[in-house]
């Protein structure tokens, strides 16, 4: 820049250099003539007086569209505790009900009481929706529901902590239940935990669609953790001459619905212990009370 100080005027002040060069690169690819200057630390943009407001309309339009650009980023999810307690009380129900029931177990008959048998379901036996989730025909059975449970399960308790985490995948895997029991013919029987493991599948895209639907990203990339969520669905969910996928596709959609709402539980429920863990004691009860009953009328 050329011309004596007092024909021109400082439109910036920083201590921090590169911002000052950065706003100053932003003047210049508007055509306007800056300049950079170092005083006692302090580093000042300035342009010609004339050039002052044309300068200032600049600068402001650049921080506006700055903003913007910030305020449409999806923020980070917190995350909450429980999730290991969560997957170990998990695990412990399931083996020990396993070995209640395989053959190299006690070998006892839990199927009676406990599976889900549609005709039964819809004649009033509510119960079995419940006690089918814990019900597993072989050890490779057992271990698969135990493996992706595990997983989901803790995820699950991560995105809203291991108590409510719980209650809302039993309550997904039941109605899911339910929903097969539907659509199936009344001699229908299904077993196993992978109606409640999809049901966290489902709960976890739920949670993950929420925070994007105030962004401005497409349409495509906001609505890709369901797409992600139907493929592993697809992936893991469908194949095996005794896999129930009708069970799978109506627990994965229970838990999306369910999910819908444990995920828009306010911030400082999902943050509390003692609620956490009202949830979690709940979700045993409600487990307990299930077998209990069909222990009790068959």
């Amino acid at each position: 820049m050329s011309g004596s100080p007092q024909d021109h005027e400082v439109v910036f002040e920083s201590g921090d250099r590169s911002a000052c060069m950065e706003l100053r690169l932003v003047l210049e690819a508007a055509g306007i003539a800056a300049g950079a200057q170092s005083r006692r630390g302090r580093w000042r943009l300035i342009v010609a007086a004339e050039d002052v407001s044309a300068a200032q309309r600049e600068l402001e339009e650049y921080r506006r569209e700055n903003q913007s650009r910030s305020t449409e980023t999806v923020s980070v999810t917190p995350t909450y505790a429980g999730a290991a307690i969560g997957v170990v009380v998990y695990a412990a129900v399931v083996v020990v009900i396993g070995l209640s029931t395989l053959p190299w177990g006690l070998g006892g008959d839990l199927f009676t009481p406990g599976e889900m048998q549609a005709g039964k379901v819809l004649a009033g036996d509510a119960w079995r929706c419940v006690t089918a989730l814990t019900l597993h025909v072989d050890e490779g059975h057992l271990a698969s529901n135990l493996l992706f449970g595990i997983l989901f399960g803790f995820l699950a308790g991560r995105t809203v902590g291991g108590g409510i985490a719980w209650f809302s995948i039993v309550s997904a895997g039941a109605v899911g239940n339910w929903l097969n029991a539907l659509v199936q013919q009344p001699e229908h029987r299904s077993v196993g935990a992978s109606t409640a493991v999809f049901a966290a599948l489902g709960l976890l895209v739920a949670a993950a669609l929420r925070p994007r639907r105030s962004s401005g990203e497409s349409l495509l990339r906001r609505w890709r953790p369901l797409v992600a969520g139907v493929m592993l669905l697809a992936l893991i969910g469908v194949g095996g001459e005794r896999t129930d996928v009708t069970a799978h596709v109506t627990g994965f959609f229970a838990g999306l619905l369910i999910g819908a709402i444990s995920s828009r539980i306010p911030t400082r429920w999902l943050a509390d212990e003692r609620t956490q863990w009202l949830a979690g004691l709940a979700t045993f009860a409600v487990v307990t009370l299930a077998w209990v009953v069909a222990l009790s009328v068959t």
